[in-house]
Parts: structure tokens; C-alpha cells; sequence
């Protein structure tokens, strides 16, 4: 009994850990959330569909605050969910086809580069207007959301970044409202589809799913909170070191499993 309620306290504290940094940087809470359920005895299948269930909590709790600010634009929303989902039901339905070290090490290089690229660009000026798009740059913009999409669906840490990233430097936002999309709709709508594909294919841990939940939700509110009284400043700063550090962990990892 003691050990499982000392589980149970860990997992809430590991949950919120990740789920605040998640929610100020938009996105890799499964860099400390994932690996925190296989060393506490998850095989890799059953953590993921948990992790991915518990991260569904994650954009409920940052879409709490949000949802005060008024940040979402229908429009979009609409091109979020709508080429987005379809990838992560690709995705989600093709993973268990990919060498898990070669995905993993593939994510961790785009990871990285995405870090070290924003932290080469825009130093100055931290605020946006919506870009003027195009036919083609739309289609373009659209296509990419649909990979990350499938990225989504397959993989487990780090695509919310590459969300975030190209909300700011293709459709023009910044950083914060950037952010706000990400965990509201990839949270929520892209995680939850991605649940429950998983979640059909393998078992799910339920009995540690409340306190990954109360964490989640907890964590999501207080990130959201904190990025929206900050502003772009730290949430792009943070959104780098969450990079370059989900980046070189998933290289890291890749390379250890391959040797």
C-alpha cells in the first residue's frame, strides 16, 4: 500500500513537472512524463497509450485559462483540426510499422534543428499580426500540418513544438497565441484522437491515470497562466531550451537502444 501511494504522489509531481513546462513552451511533456511511466515498469506500447490519454488533460487545463483570453481564430481552427487530424490517424495506425530507434532519432534531429533555429531568428521583434496567405502558401501550410499531424500520431514527444513553431513563422502569430492553439488543439483534439487509436491496440494503465490527470490538468492551468502574464518573451525562450533539450534526450535515447 505504501508503495503504490508513493507511485501515485510521484506521478502527480511528474505530471505537473512536465505539464507546466509543456504549457509554457507548447509542447514536450512527454520528454520527463513518457520516460517517468517506463522506469516506473510500463513496456513502451502501454506507456505511450497511457501518456497519451493523461496528455488530453493537458489541453483541457491550458484551454481553462485560455479560453479567457479569447485567443483562437475560427479560422485557423479549422485548418489546425482539419488537415491535423487526418495525419494523426495516419500516423496513429501506422507506428507499430516504423523501427521505433530510427523514428525516434529522426524526431530528436528535427527537434533540435527547430530549437536552434528559432533561438537564430526573431530576437527582436516579439509580436505578430496574421500573415496575408495566399492560395499556395494556404495548401502549403496546410500540407505541413497534415505531417506533423502524422508525426503526431506516431511518435511521442515533441511534435506540439513543431506546431507552435510553424503557427509563428508561417500563419504569422506569436508566440503566446501560438502556444494557446497547440495545447488547446493538439492537446485535446489531436492527443484525444491519438488515445484512442492507441488506446484500441494496447492496454491502458487506468489506476494511474486520475493522478497523471489531476497533474495534468493542474500543470496545464498553471503553465497557461504563467506564459499569458510573461508573454512571448519567456515562452519563446522556454520553447528553445524545451527543443534543444527534447531534441538531444531523443537522439540520446535512439542511440543507446541502437548500441
Amino acid at each position: 500500500m505504501l508503495s503504490e501511494l508513493f507511485i501515485q504522489l510521484l506521478l502527480i509531481i511528474v505530471s505537473i513537472t512536465s505539464n507546466f513546462l509543456s504549457a509554457l513552451s507548447g509542447g514536450g511533456a512527454g520528454l520527463i512524463q513518457l520516460p517517468a511511466l517506463i522506469f516506473l515498469g510500463l513496456p513502451f506500447s502501454k506507456a505511450l497509450a497511457t501518456h497519451k490519454v493523461a496528455s488530453v488533460a493537458l489541453g483541457l487545463g491550458a484551454s481553462i485559462r485560455h479560453y479567457k483570453e479569447k485567443t483562437l481564430e475560427t479560422k485557423i481552427t479549422l485548418f489546425v483540426l482539419g488537415f491535423g487530424l487526418p495525419g494523426v490517424l495516419l500516423g496513429a495506425n501506422t507506428i507499430f510499422a516504423i523501427p521505433s530507434e530510427i523514428a525516434t532519432f529522426s524526431l530528436g534531429i528535427m527537434t533540435l534543428c527547430l530549437g536552434i533555429y528559432s533561438s537564430k531568428s526573431y530576437q527582436d521583434k516579439l509580436s505578430y499580426s496574421n500573415k496575408s496567405l495566399s492560395n499556395q502558401r494556404l495548401i502549403i501550410g496546410c500540407f505541413i500540418l497534415f505531417l506533423i499531424g502524422v508525426l503526431n500520431g506516431s511518435l511521442t514527444s515533441g511534435t506540439g513544438l513543431f506546431v507552435t513553431l510553424w503557427l509563428v513563422k508561417w500563419f504569422g502569430l506569436s508566440y503566446t497565441r501560438a502556444v494557446a492553439y497547440t495545447l488547446i488543439l493538439v492537446g485535446i483534439a489531436w492527443n484525444g484522437t491519438g488515445a484512442i487509436v492507441l488506446g484500441l491496440k494496447n492496454e491502458i494503465q487506468w489506476f494511474w491515470l486520475p493522478s497523471l490527470i489531476i497533474g495534468s490538468l493542474t500543470g496545464g492551468y498553471l503553465g497557461a497562466h504563467i506564459g499569458i502574464i510573461k508573454g512571448d518573451k519567456l515562452v519563446k525562450t522556454l520553447f528553445e531550451f524545451i527543443s534543444i533539450t527534447i531534441g538531444i534526450s531523443l537522439i540520446v535515447k535512439s542511440i543507446s537502444h541502437i548500441f
